[in-house]
């Protein structure tokens, strides 16, 4: 596996037919979407929601996440997109920011919950494993288009990037950190923690603030994932606070999750008494 990241070159293009291109990228985003519909259908069981109504719910989760993940990486590169309008809608070049796919995602989950009278903690809880599979499988995605990679290494597994794909500064190195491999397999060990977590539940019959833990376990998690990993990323982005935007956001997520399940445990205590 050293050898292969250590050596491939890996091109953005899987098939080409005349000016049809099939990227890789693309690739990788439907087989982690897939994969997240059928790992949620298979937990939409355990809770007997409807399989119509969740195959709807996730078209449109996933459509506005796309939607809200591009919006949200334009405007952190506002003023590259300003000089280059006509890329702002190439989303097979890359350029899926998952902060703003996972603030989309949830507003369309809260409106669509509500309209189809869905108890939206166990909707969330169902779904919140298959979105750490479908960030693990779509984080290839950014290999084969040479982006979102770390610092230089001349640790084995470092990959080599071409020099068109380098950021400003780095030039003169070749190898650098594959922060998408990191991230890929700290998403599946977050996909298995969650999904043993179902398991455990199901096996005690016991689901007491089992849909909070849930989603409480994936942000603390990921948002731990992604704030360590940001140390070692090269790539543009606003600095705050001598760190970089997804830190803030990380530490953010992180503090509203915890004040979420402090106010949730304190509301029933207030509902018991």
């Amino acid at each position: 596996m050293t050898d292969f990241l250590h050596t491939f070159n890996p091109s953005p293009i899987l098939i080409q037919f005349g000016a049809i291109k099939i990227h890789w990228y693309g690739l990788f985003i439907v087989i982690g979407i897939l994969s997240a519909l059928f790992i949620t259908l298979r937990l939409a069981k355990y809770y007997k929601i409807n399989k119509d109504d969740i195959i709807d719910i996730s078209f449109w989760v996933i459509l506005f996440g796309l939607l809200g993940g591009r919006i949200y990486d334009v405007l952190l590169e506002w003023q590259y997109y300003l000089n280059h309008p006509d890329n702002i809608i190439k989303i097979w070049q890359g350029g899926l920011a998952i902060h703003g796919a996972l603030i989309a995602g949830l507003i369309t989950a809260v409106y669509l919950s509500k309209r189809k009278k869905i108890p939206l903690l166990p909707l969330l809880a169902i779904m919140t494993p298959g979105l750490a599979l479908a960030q693990a499988i779509g984080r290839w995605g950014n290999y084969f288009n040479q982006e979102l990679f770390g610092s230089p290494t001349n640790l084995p597994w470092g990959i080599p990037i071409q020099f068109v794909n380098h950021v400003p500064g780095y030039y003169e190195y070749r190898y650098f950190h594959p922060t998408f491999l990191y991230e890929s397999i700290g998403n599946f060990v977050i996909f298995l923690i969650l999904i043993g977590i179902f398991y455990l539940i199901r096996k005690n019959k016991q689901i007491i603030d089992a849909e909070k833990n849930i989603i409480a376990v994936y942000l603390i998690s990921y948002s731990i994932l992604r704030f360590s990993l940001e140390f070692i990323k090269i790539d543009i982005t606003p600095i705050l606070f001598n760190l970089r935007f997804p830190q803030i956001i990380s530490i953010l997520t992180v503090i509203g999750t915890i004040a979420w399940l402090v106010l949730q445990k304190q509301k029933n205590r207030d509902t018991i008494k």
